[in-house]
Protein backbone atom coordinates (compact mmCIF):
# COMPACT_ATOMS: atom_id res chain seq x y z
CA UNK A 1 0.00 0.00 0.00
CA UNK A 2 1.08 3.58 -0.47
CA UNK A 3 1.92 5.85 2.51
CA UNK A 4 -1.34 7.70 1.93
CA UNK A 5 -4.46 6.61 0.09
CA UNK A 6 -4.92 8.26 -3.30
CA UNK A 7 -6.32 11.73 -2.73
CA UNK A 8 -8.75 13.63 -4.95
CA UNK A 9 -6.17 16.39 -5.23
CA UNK A 10 -4.07 15.44 -8.29
CA UNK A 11 -1.12 17.34 -6.81
CA UNK A 12 -0.91 14.95 -3.86
CA UNK A 13 2.01 12.49 -3.99
CA UNK A 14 0.84 8.91 -3.55
CA UNK A 15 4.12 7.15 -2.82
CA UNK A 16 6.09 9.64 -0.73
CA UNK A 17 5.86 9.89 3.04
CA UNK A 18 3.35 12.49 4.19
CA UNK A 19 0.49 12.44 6.71
CA UNK A 20 -3.03 11.71 5.49
CA UNK A 21 -3.90 15.39 6.03
CA UNK A 22 -2.59 18.71 7.34
CA UNK A 23 0.96 19.97 7.72
CA UNK A 24 4.36 18.29 7.37
CA UNK A 25 7.83 19.81 7.33
CA UNK A 26 11.29 18.57 8.36
CA UNK A 27 12.01 14.84 8.34
CA UNK A 28 13.33 13.82 11.76
CA UNK A 29 15.09 10.85 13.29
CA UNK A 30 15.36 8.26 10.51
CA UNK A 31 16.12 5.13 12.50
CA UNK A 32 16.32 1.36 12.05
CA UNK A 33 14.88 -0.76 14.85
CA UNK A 34 14.17 -4.49 14.94
CA UNK A 35 14.18 -4.76 11.15
CA UNK A 36 11.94 -1.76 10.47
CA UNK A 37 12.76 1.65 9.05
CA UNK A 38 11.29 4.44 11.21
CA UNK A 39 10.85 8.00 10.02
CA UNK A 40 9.49 10.93 11.99
CA UNK A 41 8.53 14.40 10.78
CA UNK A 42 7.36 17.80 11.93
CA UNK A 43 3.59 17.78 11.87
CA UNK A 44 0.60 19.94 12.73
CA UNK A 45 -2.21 17.40 13.14
CA UNK A 46 -4.94 20.05 13.14
CA UNK A 47 -4.38 22.20 10.03
CA UNK A 48 -2.24 22.56 6.87
CA UNK A 49 -0.26 25.44 8.40
CA UNK A 50 3.03 25.63 10.29
CA UNK A 51 1.89 25.74 13.92
CA UNK A 52 1.47 23.46 16.95
CA UNK A 53 4.42 21.27 15.92
CA UNK A 54 4.33 17.58 16.87
CA UNK A 55 6.34 14.59 15.63
CA UNK A 56 4.45 12.41 13.18
CA UNK A 57 5.66 8.85 12.73
CA UNK A 58 5.71 6.13 10.04
CA UNK A 59 7.59 2.87 9.69
CA UNK A 60 8.33 0.42 6.91
CA UNK A 61 9.99 -2.94 6.36
CA UNK A 62 11.37 -1.91 2.96
CA UNK A 63 11.15 1.90 2.37
CA UNK A 64 8.06 1.60 0.17
CA UNK A 65 5.34 -0.05 2.32
CA UNK A 66 4.81 2.71 4.92
CA UNK A 67 2.55 2.36 7.94
CA UNK A 68 1.23 5.41 9.79
CA UNK A 69 1.52 5.40 13.57
CA UNK A 70 0.10 7.60 16.35
CA UNK A 71 1.77 10.92 17.09
CA UNK A 72 5.18 10.20 18.64
CA UNK A 73 5.87 13.52 20.38
CA UNK A 74 3.40 16.20 21.40
CA UNK A 75 3.96 19.51 23.23
CA UNK A 76 3.75 19.16 27.01
CA UNK A 77 1.75 21.93 28.72
CA UNK A 78 4.11 23.80 30.99
CA UNK A 79 7.08 21.78 29.74
CA UNK A 80 10.18 22.81 27.79
CA UNK A 81 8.45 21.84 24.53
CA UNK A 82 5.08 23.48 25.27
CA UNK A 83 5.25 25.55 22.06
CA UNK A 84 6.49 22.73 19.85
CA UNK A 85 8.56 19.60 19.43
CA UNK A 86 10.97 20.72 16.75
CA UNK A 87 13.67 18.93 14.77
CA UNK A 88 16.12 16.34 16.03
CA UNK A 89 17.21 12.74 15.69
CA UNK A 90 16.68 9.28 17.19
CA UNK A 91 19.48 7.13 18.63
CA UNK A 92 19.91 3.79 20.32
CA UNK A 93 20.85 4.60 23.93
CA UNK A 94 21.82 1.33 25.56
CA UNK A 95 19.03 -0.60 23.86
CA UNK A 96 16.40 2.12 24.30
CA UNK A 97 15.40 4.17 21.22
CA UNK A 98 15.68 7.79 22.31
CA UNK A 99 14.49 10.92 20.51
CA UNK A 100 16.82 13.92 20.86
CA UNK A 101 14.88 16.98 19.78
CA UNK A 102 14.43 20.73 20.01
CA UNK A 103 11.89 21.87 22.56
CA UNK A 104 10.62 25.43 22.46
CA UNK A 105 8.48 27.37 24.90
CA UNK A 106 6.27 30.35 24.17
CA UNK A 107 9.13 32.82 24.67
CA UNK A 108 11.83 30.99 22.75
CA UNK A 109 12.72 33.81 20.26
CA UNK A 110 14.73 31.35 18.16
CA UNK A 111 16.51 29.67 21.07
CA UNK A 112 15.50 26.08 21.71
CA UNK A 113 16.41 23.55 24.34
CA UNK A 114 17.64 19.99 23.79
CA UNK A 115 15.07 17.50 25.04
CA UNK A 116 14.92 13.70 25.26
CA UNK A 117 12.07 11.23 24.93
CA UNK A 118 12.41 7.47 25.45
CA UNK A 119 10.53 4.69 23.68
CA UNK A 120 8.13 3.28 26.27
CA UNK A 121 8.53 -0.29 25.03
CA UNK A 122 11.82 -1.06 23.22
CA UNK A 123 10.53 -4.56 22.47
CA UNK A 124 7.84 -3.05 20.22
CA UNK A 125 9.20 -2.99 16.67
CA UNK A 126 6.72 -0.20 15.80
CA UNK A 127 7.72 2.04 18.73
CA UNK A 128 4.18 3.30 19.23
CA UNK A 129 4.63 5.08 22.57
CA UNK A 130 7.20 7.66 23.73
CA UNK A 131 7.86 9.25 27.14
CA UNK A 132 9.53 12.67 27.27
CA UNK A 133 11.93 13.48 30.06
CA UNK A 134 10.61 16.37 32.20
CA UNK A 135 13.71 18.59 31.93
CA UNK A 136 15.93 19.42 28.95
CA UNK A 137 19.51 18.12 28.85
CA UNK A 138 20.65 21.48 27.40
CA UNK A 139 18.67 24.49 28.56
CA UNK A 140 20.04 26.90 25.96
CA UNK A 141 23.12 27.96 24.01
CA UNK A 142 26.53 28.37 25.61
CA UNK A 143 27.17 31.83 27.07
CA UNK A 144 29.56 34.34 25.59
CA UNK A 145 29.11 33.51 21.90
CA UNK A 146 26.19 35.79 21.09
CA UNK A 147 24.05 32.88 19.89
CA UNK A 148 20.60 34.03 18.74
CA UNK A 149 19.54 30.84 16.90
CA UNK A 150 19.98 27.43 18.56
CA UNK A 151 18.19 24.27 17.42
CA UNK A 152 18.19 20.87 15.69
CA UNK A 153 20.47 18.45 17.59
CA UNK A 154 22.12 15.64 15.63
CA UNK A 155 23.91 12.86 17.53
CA UNK A 156 26.72 10.78 16.02
CA UNK A 157 29.64 8.58 17.08
CA UNK A 158 33.28 9.27 16.31
CA UNK A 159 36.51 7.83 17.72
CA UNK A 160 34.65 5.76 20.28
CA UNK A 161 32.60 8.61 21.75
CA UNK A 162 29.19 10.09 21.23
CA UNK A 163 28.95 13.69 20.06
CA UNK A 164 26.19 16.05 18.96
CA UNK A 165 25.87 18.94 16.55
CA UNK A 166 23.47 21.84 17.07
CA UNK A 167 22.62 24.42 14.41
CA UNK A 168 23.30 28.03 15.37
CA UNK A 169 23.39 31.64 14.29
CA UNK A 170 25.15 34.51 16.05
CA UNK A 171 24.16 38.11 16.69
CA UNK A 172 26.77 39.37 14.20
CA UNK A 173 25.14 37.33 11.38
CA UNK A 174 27.63 34.46 11.41
CA UNK A 175 26.17 30.96 10.99
CA UNK A 176 27.78 28.02 12.76
CA UNK A 177 27.51 24.42 13.92
CA UNK A 178 28.13 23.91 17.63
CA UNK A 179 29.65 20.73 19.04
CA UNK A 180 28.72 18.91 22.25
CA UNK A 181 30.22 15.92 23.99
CA UNK A 182 27.28 13.72 25.00
CA UNK A 183 28.84 10.32 25.56
CA UNK A 184 26.34 10.04 28.40
CA UNK A 185 23.13 11.11 26.70
CA UNK A 186 21.74 12.85 29.79
CA UNK A 187 24.95 14.82 30.40
CA UNK A 188 26.01 17.25 27.65
CA UNK A 189 29.20 19.36 27.61
CA UNK A 190 29.79 22.19 25.15
CA UNK A 191 32.93 21.29 23.17
CA UNK A 192 33.32 24.33 20.91
CA UNK A 193 32.35 25.53 17.46
CA UNK A 194 32.75 22.75 14.90
CA UNK A 195 32.65 25.16 11.94
CA UNK A 196 31.31 28.61 11.14
CA UNK A 197 30.64 30.83 8.18
CA UNK A 198 34.08 32.45 8.32
CA UNK A 199 35.66 29.27 6.98
CA UNK A 200 36.80 30.10 3.42
CA UNK A 201 35.67 26.77 1.92
CA UNK A 202 32.22 27.12 3.49
CA UNK A 203 31.97 30.76 2.41
CA UNK A 204 32.89 29.83 -1.15
CA UNK A 205 30.45 26.93 -1.26
CA UNK A 206 27.48 28.67 0.38
CA UNK A 207 27.95 32.41 -0.11
CA UNK A 208 27.18 34.83 2.69
CA UNK A 209 23.37 35.05 2.73
CA UNK A 210 22.75 32.62 5.59
CA UNK A 211 22.58 33.99 9.13
CA UNK A 212 22.17 30.53 10.63
CA UNK A 213 22.90 26.92 9.75
CA UNK A 214 19.92 24.73 10.59
CA UNK A 215 19.48 20.96 10.75
CA UNK A 216 23.18 19.98 10.73
CA UNK A 217 23.76 16.38 9.67
CA UNK A 218 26.99 14.43 9.38
CA UNK A 219 27.86 11.13 7.73
CA UNK A 220 31.01 9.18 6.91
CA UNK A 221 31.69 8.39 3.27
CA UNK A 222 32.78 5.08 1.79
CA UNK A 223 36.29 6.57 1.43
CA UNK A 224 36.51 7.58 5.11
CA UNK A 225 35.87 11.31 4.68
CA UNK A 226 32.90 13.04 6.28
CA UNK A 227 30.12 15.12 4.77
CA UNK A 228 28.55 17.94 6.75
CA UNK A 229 25.07 18.96 5.56
CA UNK A 230 23.41 22.21 6.65
CA UNK A 231 20.26 24.10 5.75
CA UNK A 232 20.99 27.74 5.00
CA UNK A 233 18.67 29.94 7.06
CA UNK A 234 18.27 33.61 6.18
CA UNK A 235 14.96 34.30 7.89
CA UNK A 236 13.01 31.71 5.95
CA UNK A 237 13.88 28.30 4.50
CA UNK A 238 15.79 28.60 1.26
CA UNK A 239 18.54 26.20 0.25
CA UNK A 240 20.79 23.44 1.53
CA UNK A 241 24.52 22.89 1.24
CA UNK A 242 27.15 20.24 1.86
CA UNK A 243 30.85 20.19 2.66
CA UNK A 244 33.17 17.23 2.18
CA UNK A 245 36.14 17.08 4.55
CA UNK A 246 37.45 15.33 7.62
CA UNK A 247 36.94 15.38 11.36
CA UNK A 248 40.04 15.96 13.46
CA UNK A 249 40.61 16.13 17.20
CA UNK A 250 41.44 19.61 18.48
CA UNK A 251 43.73 20.70 21.31
CA UNK A 252 40.87 20.95 23.80
CA UNK A 253 39.52 17.42 23.52
CA UNK A 254 36.87 18.35 20.99
CA UNK A 255 36.59 18.01 17.21
CA UNK A 256 37.03 20.28 14.25
CA UNK A 257 35.78 19.86 10.71
CA UNK A 258 38.25 20.64 7.91
CA UNK A 259 36.33 21.03 4.63
CA UNK A 260 37.99 20.63 1.24
CA UNK A 261 35.07 21.17 -1.13
CA UNK A 262 31.32 21.71 -1.12
CA UNK A 263 28.31 23.15 -2.87
CA UNK A 264 24.56 23.10 -3.08
CA UNK A 265 22.98 19.90 -1.92
CA UNK A 266 19.93 20.25 -4.17
CA UNK A 267 19.60 22.73 -7.04
CA UNK A 268 15.82 22.98 -7.00
CA UNK A 269 13.62 25.46 -5.20
CA UNK A 270 11.61 23.01 -3.13
CA UNK A 271 14.00 21.00 -0.94
CA UNK A 272 15.04 21.74 2.64
CA UNK A 273 16.00 20.34 6.05
CA UNK A 274 17.30 16.94 4.95
CA UNK A 275 17.87 14.19 7.50
CA UNK A 276 20.32 11.31 7.11
CA UNK A 277 20.70 7.85 8.53
CA UNK A 278 23.96 5.99 8.23
CA UNK A 279 23.65 2.23 8.09
CA UNK A 280 25.98 -0.57 7.11
CA UNK A 281 27.25 0.13 3.60
CA UNK A 282 25.23 3.24 2.81
CA UNK A 283 23.70 6.51 3.99
CA UNK A 284 20.04 7.36 3.35
CA UNK A 285 18.67 10.89 3.10
CA UNK A 286 15.17 12.37 3.05
CA UNK A 287 14.24 16.04 2.54
CA UNK A 288 11.17 18.20 2.96
CA UNK A 289 9.43 19.67 -0.09
CA UNK A 290 7.01 22.47 0.73
CA UNK A 291 4.03 23.76 -1.22
CA UNK A 292 4.74 26.22 -4.03
CA UNK A 293 1.13 27.23 -4.55
CA UNK A 294 -0.93 29.91 -2.89
CA UNK A 295 -2.38 29.62 0.59
CA UNK A 296 -5.97 29.40 -0.61
CA UNK A 297 -5.16 26.33 -2.70
CA UNK A 298 -3.35 24.71 0.24
CA UNK A 299 -6.23 25.31 2.64
CA UNK A 300 -8.71 23.98 0.08
CA UNK A 301 -6.60 20.84 -0.42
CA UNK A 302 -6.28 20.24 3.33
CA UNK A 303 -2.65 19.14 3.22
CA UNK A 304 0.73 20.83 2.90
CA UNK A 305 4.15 19.38 2.22
CA UNK A 306 5.70 16.03 1.51
CA UNK A 307 8.95 14.22 2.11
CA UNK A 308 11.10 13.32 -0.86
CA UNK A 309 11.95 9.84 -1.99
CA UNK A 310 14.80 8.29 0.01
CA UNK A 311 18.20 8.98 -1.57
CA UNK A 312 21.50 7.14 -1.14
CA UNK A 313 24.30 9.67 -0.65
CA UNK A 314 28.08 9.37 -0.81
CA UNK A 315 30.87 11.29 -2.55
CA UNK A 316 32.85 10.90 -5.75
CA UNK A 317 36.67 10.79 -5.59
CA UNK A 318 36.80 14.54 -6.28
CA UNK A 319 34.69 15.20 -3.17
CA UNK A 320 31.53 16.09 -5.08
CA UNK A 321 28.29 14.63 -3.81
CA UNK A 322 27.08 11.31 -5.19
CA UNK A 323 23.33 10.89 -4.90
CA UNK A 324 20.97 8.28 -6.36
CA UNK A 325 17.44 7.12 -5.56
CA UNK A 326 17.31 4.27 -3.04
CA UNK A 327 17.16 0.99 -5.00
CA UNK A 328 14.07 -0.08 -3.04
CA UNK A 329 12.08 2.46 -5.07
CA UNK A 330 12.19 0.04 -7.99
CA UNK A 331 9.57 -1.95 -6.07
CA UNK A 332 7.15 0.80 -7.12
CA UNK A 333 7.68 0.15 -10.82
CA UNK A 334 4.91 -1.50 -12.80
CA UNK A 335 5.66 -5.00 -14.05
CA UNK A 336 6.39 -3.76 -17.57
CA UNK A 337 7.79 -0.42 -18.79
CA UNK A 338 5.52 1.68 -20.93
CA UNK A 339 6.38 2.12 -24.59
CA UNK A 340 8.25 5.14 -25.88
CA UNK A 341 9.36 6.12 -29.37
CA UNK A 342 11.47 9.08 -30.55
CA UNK A 343 9.33 12.05 -31.49
CA UNK A 344 6.04 10.35 -30.59
CA UNK A 345 3.88 11.65 -27.73
CA UNK A 346 3.17 9.06 -25.04
CA UNK A 347 0.67 9.82 -22.24
CA UNK A 348 2.26 10.04 -18.79
CA UNK A 349 0.62 8.65 -15.63
CA UNK A 350 0.37 10.69 -12.39
CA UNK A 351 3.45 8.93 -10.96
CA UNK A 352 6.37 7.58 -12.97
CA UNK A 353 10.05 6.62 -12.93
CA UNK A 354 11.93 7.71 -16.04
CA UNK A 355 15.57 7.29 -17.10
CA UNK A 356 16.96 9.16 -20.10
CA UNK A 357 20.43 8.53 -21.52
CA UNK A 358 21.52 11.06 -24.13
CA UNK A 359 24.46 10.55 -26.50
CA UNK A 360 23.94 13.91 -28.11
CA UNK A 361 21.80 16.94 -27.45
CA UNK A 362 18.28 15.89 -26.49
CA UNK A 363 15.07 17.40 -25.17
CA UNK A 364 12.51 15.54 -23.09
CA UNK A 365 9.03 17.04 -22.76
CA UNK A 366 6.96 15.98 -19.76
CA UNK A 367 3.98 18.34 -19.71
CA UNK A 368 2.37 20.71 -22.18
CA UNK A 369 -0.03 23.58 -21.66
CA UNK A 370 -3.29 23.34 -23.54
CA UNK A 371 -2.19 26.05 -25.98
CA UNK A 372 0.92 23.92 -26.79
CA UNK A 373 3.09 27.04 -26.52
CA UNK A 374 4.45 26.17 -23.07
CA UNK A 375 6.09 22.94 -21.99
CA UNK A 376 7.89 21.42 -19.03
CA UNK A 377 11.15 20.16 -20.50
CA UNK A 378 14.52 18.67 -19.61
CA UNK A 379 17.35 19.50 -22.01
CA UNK A 380 20.54 17.41 -21.96
CA UNK A 381 23.89 18.30 -23.52
CA UNK A 382 26.54 15.61 -22.86
CA UNK A 383 29.32 17.56 -24.56
CA UNK A 384 29.00 20.42 -22.06
CA UNK A 385 27.68 18.35 -19.14
CA UNK A 386 24.59 20.54 -18.87
CA UNK A 387 21.08 19.61 -17.72
CA UNK A 388 18.35 22.27 -17.88
CA UNK A 389 14.94 21.82 -16.28
CA UNK A 390 12.63 24.45 -17.73
CA UNK A 391 9.39 24.90 -15.83
CA UNK A 392 8.95 28.58 -16.69
CA UNK A 393 5.53 27.81 -18.17
CA UNK A 394 4.36 27.03 -14.62
CA UNK A 395 5.55 30.17 -12.77
CA UNK A 396 5.19 30.88 -9.11
CA UNK A 397 4.94 34.10 -7.21
CA UNK A 398 8.21 35.97 -6.65
CA UNK A 399 11.39 36.46 -8.62
CA UNK A 400 12.64 32.91 -8.13
CA UNK A 401 9.81 31.45 -10.17
CA UNK A 402 10.81 32.82 -13.55
CA UNK A 403 13.70 30.99 -15.15
CA UNK A 404 14.88 27.44 -15.78
CA UNK A 405 17.13 25.49 -13.41
CA UNK A 406 20.55 24.57 -14.80
CA UNK A 407 23.01 22.07 -13.32
CA UNK A 408 26.46 21.14 -14.56
CA UNK A 409 28.16 17.76 -14.38
CA UNK A 410 31.40 16.53 -15.98
CA UNK A 411 31.04 16.39 -19.79
CA UNK A 412 31.35 13.08 -21.58
CA UNK A 413 30.07 10.94 -24.45
CA UNK A 414 26.72 10.36 -22.74
CA UNK A 415 24.63 11.89 -19.99
CA UNK A 416 21.94 10.14 -17.96
CA UNK A 417 19.19 11.60 -15.83
CA UNK A 418 16.53 9.88 -13.77
CA UNK A 419 13.21 11.51 -13.01
CA UNK A 420 10.85 10.49 -10.21
CA UNK A 421 7.52 12.26 -10.53
CA UNK A 422 4.70 11.71 -8.05
CA UNK A 423 1.79 14.14 -8.33
CA UNK A 424 3.27 17.63 -7.99
CA UNK A 425 6.66 16.42 -6.72
CA UNK A 426 9.41 16.20 -9.34
CA UNK A 427 12.86 14.86 -8.39
CA UNK A 428 15.59 14.92 -11.02
CA UNK A 429 18.89 13.06 -10.56
CA UNK A 430 21.60 14.16 -13.01
CA UNK A 431 24.52 11.79 -13.62
CA UNK A 432 24.56 10.72 -9.93
CA UNK A 433 26.03 14.16 -9.14
CA UNK A 434 23.24 16.69 -8.82
CA UNK A 435 19.58 16.73 -7.85
CA UNK A 436 16.78 19.15 -8.61
CA UNK A 437 13.62 19.02 -6.50
CA UNK A 438 10.69 21.06 -7.78
CA UNK A 439 6.94 21.26 -7.32
CA UNK A 440 4.94 21.48 -10.55
CA UNK A 441 1.16 21.71 -10.33
CA UNK A 442 -0.80 20.49 -13.34
CA UNK A 443 -3.64 22.74 -14.40
CA UNK A 444 -6.90 21.05 -15.40
CA UNK A 445 -6.27 21.47 -19.12
CA UNK A 446 -2.55 20.60 -19.11
CA UNK A 447 -1.49 17.58 -21.14
CA UNK A 448 0.95 15.18 -19.42
CA UNK A 449 2.85 13.49 -22.22
CA UNK A 450 6.36 12.26 -22.90
CA UNK A 451 8.11 13.39 -26.07
CA UNK A 452 11.80 12.68 -26.65
CA UNK A 453 13.68 14.59 -29.33
CA UNK A 454 17.33 14.01 -30.20
CA UNK A 455 19.79 11.20 -29.63
CA UNK A 456 18.50 9.61 -26.46
CA UNK A 457 17.24 6.32 -25.07
CA UNK A 458 14.41 6.20 -22.54
CA UNK A 459 13.23 3.66 -19.98
CA UNK A 460 9.91 4.50 -18.33
CA UNK A 461 7.75 2.84 -15.70
CA UNK A 462 4.53 3.87 -14.09
CA UNK A 463 4.77 3.92 -10.30
CA UNK A 464 2.10 1.70 -8.80
CA UNK A 465 1.28 0.39 -5.30
CA UNK A 466 4.13 -1.99 -4.48
CA UNK A 467 3.68 -5.70 -4.48
CA UNK A 468 4.16 -7.56 -1.23
CA UNK A 469 7.24 -9.79 -1.23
Amino acid sequence: MSPTAPAPDPAAPRFRVRPPANWINDPNGPFRWRGRHHLFYQHNPAAPVHADVHWGHVSSPDLVHWEHHPIALAPTPGGPDEAGCWSGCVVDDGGVPTAVYTGVDHAHTGLGTVCLARAADPADDRLLSWRPLPAPVVAGPPPGLGVVMFRDPFVFRHAGRRWALVGAGHADGTPSVLLYDCDELTDWRFAGVLLDGHDPVAAGAFGDKAVGWECPQLFETSAGDHVLVVSLWDGEPRTTGYLTGRLEADAHGGLGFLPRTGGRLDHGRDFYAPAVRQESGRTLMWGWSWEARDEAAVLAAGWAGTLTAPRVVDVHPDGALRVVPAPELELLRATEPFATAPGRAVPLPPAYDLTVTARGSATVTLLRAADRDRALTVRLAPDTGTVVLDRSGWPREGAEGAGPVTVSVPPGPCLSVRLLVDGSLLELFAADRATVTERVYRRPDDVPELVVEGDAEVSAWEQVPPRRG
